[in-house]
């Protein structure tokens, strides 16, 4: 999960650079790539929270 939100920075980063030179196509998708991997990594901490929890109570 470290990587999905190492590559959500990354491409946060060449959305702001490339907003900042004008490149308004390429801005808008890195964020919007930034933003799904961001939200999968997010999803993906939350079930490995709720499967963590689970399997703690049986044990």
């Amino acid at each position: 999960m470290g990587s999905l939100l190492h590559y959500a920075v990354i491409f946060l980063v060449v959305a702001i650079i490339a907003a900042i030179f004008g490149f308004g196509g390429v801005a808008g998708t890195a964020m919007g790539g930034a933003k799904m991997l961001f939200w999968a990594a997010i999803i993906l901490f939350v079930v490995s929270a709720i499967v963590g929890l689970v399997r703690r109570g049986r044990a």
